[in-house]
């Protein structure tokens, strides 16, 4: 924002900034709109304005806003990527895909490619539309997904899980398997990871590996119930079994 503002404007400006980022969305929000009653050519205020309607659950509102700062500004990276989280709030996941593919090409000229910043809300963005896939049962789209959100943040072990969890689910345990030893080896105390490294070793029927990663969690988290849990079943489904 680079215009000559008025004493009354940059109060208002000044204001709303310190309770936007303090994330006081509904304060911000008095202040910032006073200002776009003068000032309609600034797309910042309009983001702010946007991402605070969005905090306050008024989603249309905050994609109109996000749309007049993408329009006073169309490289306006921030915008797309909360704009493109709306619409994936709202079920408009084409139109979401659409925008996250528009940051990436936006981005791909420039030395170094994107922000840390930016690649992590894209990789979550992305986890939030393989998770929505996943909950339709589109397990092929969910899993593309989840492997978009890893090759922006190679490093996001909640991601990586979600995505074994879904090759799982797909019929697809060996790769399920690499990618939680990889969640494992990242995050050694990421207990979840090993409860579900010992389900997707009883599903390929190796049974006593299976029983060593449970049993491995209770002793390290005896509060572990659904590791706990796993090892009954274990136990009465065994005396059932031949010799």
């Amino acid at each position: 924002m680079t215009a000559v503002l008025a004493a009354s404007e940059r109060r208002d400006y000044e204001l709303g900034r310190r309770r936007y980022e303090r994330g006081e969305w509904e304060a911000a929000l008095g202040p910032l709109r006073r200002l776009l009653e003068t000032r309609r050519d600034f797309a910042d205020v309009h983001y702010m304005v946007g991402t605070s309607l969005e905090h306050t659950g008024e989603l249309g509102a905050a994609a109109e806003n996000l749309r007049e700062a993408l329009r006073l500004n169309p490289s306006y990276a921030e915008a797309m990527v909360a704009l493109a989280s709306i619409y994936e709030r709202m079920g408009e996941f084409e139109r979401s895909r659409a925008l996250s593919e528009r940051v990436a090409q936006l981005a791909e000229p420039k030395v170094g490619g994107l922000d840390a910043t930016t690649r992590g809300k894209l990789a979550n963005l992305e986890a939030e539309l393989a998770g929505a896939y996943h909950a339709a049962g589109a397990f092929g789209d969910a899993i593309e997904a989840y492997r978009k959100a890893l090759d922006r943040c190679p490093a996001y072990h909640d991601i990586r899980y979600r995505l074994a969890v879904t090759l799982r689910e797909a019929g697809l345990p060996d790769r399920a398997l690499a990618e939680l030893a990889r969640v494992r080896r990242g995050n050694p105390d990421f207990l979840d990871a090993s409860v579900q490294i010992g389900l997707t070793l009883y599903t390929l029927g190796r049974c006593d590996e299976a029983l060593a990663e449970w049993r491995g969690v209770v002793e390290r988290d005896p509060a572990r119930e659904d590791a706990r849990m796993y090892l009954r079943m274990v136990a009465r489904a065994r005396p059932s079994q031949p010799r």
